[in-house]
């Protein structure tokens, strides 16, 4: 019987995140700096081998239920169906998180070798702002790399959206139209601080009921049941789908949260805005046995915080960036 994951608080986690670089083809502003972030050596990276020990240790022993893999940009991992084959090999449900760039030519590769469904970053529907965004003018691409995602029968598609007050905040609209006639699911993500440059405020968070008012003035909505996922989802009325909001602002979902997170170095993080990490890199390597990963794991799992405090006058940004610690 699956030994759960659980901290002091009754969280159970069920839901694993594992970056697989820290590199990125991308410079988005709310994510990465410019220039000047120092890559990790490949030798510190976990090995595919390393990964599946884990998350095969995570499945079967502790009940964990659902993977991601992130990055970074997860596709600039060389070889990365391999890896999609040796979790799809668990009983689990296996996505990723990736900007899209390069899903025209990964995308049936990937879903043969069992990723089940995707998340595609889009930011802006508009070339230059894009760019301004993203630090790269690759929009088609990544337009072109939903459809591909779609042609591949991943399911469901979903498009990650940040949005940022005065940035891009007027795109709302836009980008929910985008999303029902795509047949895609638009997940729009409260602007959170985890920006390189520490330039995050709350006054640039659009907040959760700004946003669905913003819909529901076009689109009549219908709110869905609320599950452990992060979003809140909301239906349109005509049929024409659903989106769903991050909240992780306005709306803390801290109370229910199931999600772990294993860095591409092999740290182990029992919270995205986690200060303290755990490593399992270390142990993988000095000829640790699975009962000593399990130990690492319950204990840092335990010492979980209640919240991220995000609101409070103590609240301490994490000494990594989102690519660092994988989204």
């Amino acid at each position: 019987m699956a030994r759960q994951l659980i901290d002091t608080f009754g969280r159970v986690h069920r839901d694993l995140r594992i970056s697989v670089t820290d590199r990125c083809s991308f410079r988005c502003t709310y994510c990465m700096p410019a220039e000047g972030l120092e890559w990790l050596p490949r030798e510190e990276l976990l090995t595919f081998e390393e990964i599946e020990r884990v998350a095969r240790l995570m499945v079967e022993r502790h009940g964990v239920e659902s993977i991601r893999l992130t990055g970074g940009e997860p596709t600039v991992r060389a070889s990365l169906s391999t890896l999609v084959g040796m979790l799809a090999d668990l009983p689990v449900d296996l996505t990723m998180t990736t900007n899209g760039v390069t899903l025209r030519a990964l995308a049936g590769d990937l879903a043969a070798a069992g990723l089940k469904r995707i998340n595609i970053s889009l930011d802006s529907l508009h070339v230059d702002r894009f760019v301004e965004l993203t630090r790269r003018d690759n929009l088609g691409r990544v337009l072109d790399g939903i459809d591909a995602a779609i042609e591949a029968g991943l399911d469901p598609v979903k498009v990650n959206v940040v949005v940022m007050r005065g940035v891009n905040d007027d795109e709302i609209v836009d980008l929910a139209r985008f999303g029902r006639e795509r047949g895609v699911e638009v997940r729009f993500i409260e602007f959170m601080p985890l920006d390189a440059d520490r330039s995050w405020s709350d006054g640039a968070v659009v907040g959760c009921d700004e946003i669905v008012a913003r819909i529901a003035e076009v689109f009549p909505l219908e709110p869905v049941d609320r599950t452990s996922a992060p979003a809140t989802r909301y239906r349109y009325l005509d049929g024409a789908g659903c989106f769903g909001v991050v909240a992780s602002v306005t709306r803390s979902f801290c109370d229910t949260c199931d999600r772990i997170r294993l860095t591409a170095d092999g740290q182990f993080r029992n919270c995205l805005f986690a200060v303290e990490e755990f490593d399992l890199r270390s142990l993988l390597r000095s000829g640790a046995s699975d009962e000593d990963l399990s130990e690492l794991l319950q204990g840092a799992v335990a010492a979980k915080w209640a919240g991220h405090g995000i609101s409070s006058v103590d609240f301490i940004r994490p000494n990594r960036s989102m690519s660092q610690i994988g989204g």
